[in-house]
């Protein structure tokens, strides 16, 4: 017997949680694909002969390509189920893994990871409103935690597990495994996601009437202004760790790997705080995050206390994607694909906004300055979210 198909804006009476799994299943190898050419850059570059910094436009395409499909994704597949959208991102997530692997040359290297870079922009724009038809309301956040979970799992297994697998079997059998993970991902969506009906009035003004709406502008500044402080401080923390810290490659390997599974932890904290409280969520960790960086400017130079305080930055910045996608579920309940094409394309302007600005204060005052710096944005971006929530309960109340 077929099931029946989910209408847009139609929350489902009981929990589709294989189906959220099988997402989950997706996102680890979305992510993890995006990862793996920071572990295997040299052998990648050497084998296809060219410079290191050549084969990096590897990362830089698919964030590109992952940009603007974020942003146009839900207008031109506004008509086609979104299930058979999801497949298909799986579908190139697979594909694009193998044509990485057997790539004999640059350009067709950099083929294959656009074809990623449209299954990352695409999944992320989606994620939230597809978290909304699969759960009823209450377990939404839930949801989002467990799908953002897959995230936290690829930050911890991708890079190390990547490189040693590199060196053992070479880069492109790593490559060959991630289309195995895209492989997997699509049998368990082909099992177990419904139809969803297409939204089909979704079009390019959309975003702009989005942007419009009460909240959303200063939604979407705040989410700038969140991210770029986080990624400014990740960018750098390596050298922070290695100039102010005094760390050598283990110890930064060994924090690294406490940040990751701390973050894992935060998706799942961020579900049960937003259960509590929406707003005390989304201030309290940028808030959070910005004593951190702050902290650890002031006293990151002892290994004991940047390792405790960068595993409680993962904490906290674990919670922050789900918080947001969950702030778009119920600020935007019946926009949430474009709203969240806004969000994905306001993490990827912050994350380039990040590594940028926290460059130039590299160059002036070292990691440091960077961290310092990066706590001071974050404590702004709680400001502006707590000022924010004030400003939309006055317009609402009146």
């Amino acid at each position: 017997m077929m099931e029946p198909v989910r209408q847009a804006g139609a929350a489902p009476a009981e929990p589709a949680w294989g189906a959220v799994f099988s997402l989950t299943l997706g996102v680890f190898g979305l992510v993890t694909a995006e990862f793996l050419p920071a572990s295997l850059l040299t052998p990648m570059a050497a084998d296809l002969h060219v410079t290191e910094a050549m084969a990096g436009q590897a990362v830089t395409a698919t964030a590109a390509v992952a940009l603007v499909a974020s942003l146009l994704i839900s207008a031109a597949t506004r008509r086609i189920d979104r299930r058979h959208v999801l497949l298909a991102f799986s579908a190139l997530l697979l594909v694009s893994n193998l044509a990485v692997a057997f790539a004999p040359d640059l350009l067709s290297l950099l083929v294959g990871r656009v074809l990623l870079g449209v299954a990352l922009g695409g999944f992320w724009a989606m994620s939230a409103a597809i978290a909304m038809r699969l759960v009823p309301e209450p377990m939404i956040p839930r949801a989002l935690s467990m799908i953002f979970s897959g995230v936290s799992a690829a930050t911890v297994f991708a890079a190390p597990i990547g490189s040693y697998l590199g060196d053992l079997l070479g880069w492109r059998a790593v490559f060959l495994m991630a289309g195995g993970l895209g492989l997997a991902a699509l049998v368990a969506q082909v099992l177990t996601l419904p139809r969803m009906a297409p939204n089909g009035h979704t079009s390019l003004r959309t975003l702009g009437e989005v942007m419009a709406r009460p909240g959303v502008g200063i939604g979407m500044v705040s989410i700038i202004l969140v991210f770029t402080g986080h990624f400014a401080l990740f960018t750098y923390v390596r050298p922070f760790l290695e100039t102010v810290t005094g760390v050598g490659v283990s110890g930064v390997s060994g924090i690294l790997l406490g940040f990751g599974m701390a973050n894992f932890a935060g998706t799942y904290l961020g579900g049960a705080l937003l259960a509590r409280s929406m707003r005390l969520t989304l201030t309290v960790m940028p808030l959070t995050m910005g004593l951190l960086g702050l902290g650890l400017a002031a006293l990151g130079g002892s290994p004991t206390v940047a390792s405790v305080l960068i595993a409680l930055w993962g904490v906290a910045f674990g919670a922050v994607p789900v918080a947001w996608s969950t702030w778009i579920t119920r600020t935007v309940p019946n926009e949430a694909e474009s709203a969240g094409g806004l969000f994905v394309a306001a993490v990827q302007l912050a994350i380039a906004t990040g590594a940028a600005v926290g460059g130039a204060i590299f160059g002036v005052s070292g990691a440091g300055g960077v961290f310092g710096a990066s706590g001071i944005v974050l404590l702004l971006a709680a400001l502006v979210v707590l000022g924010g929530m004030r400003a939309r309960a006055v317009a609402v109340a009146s």
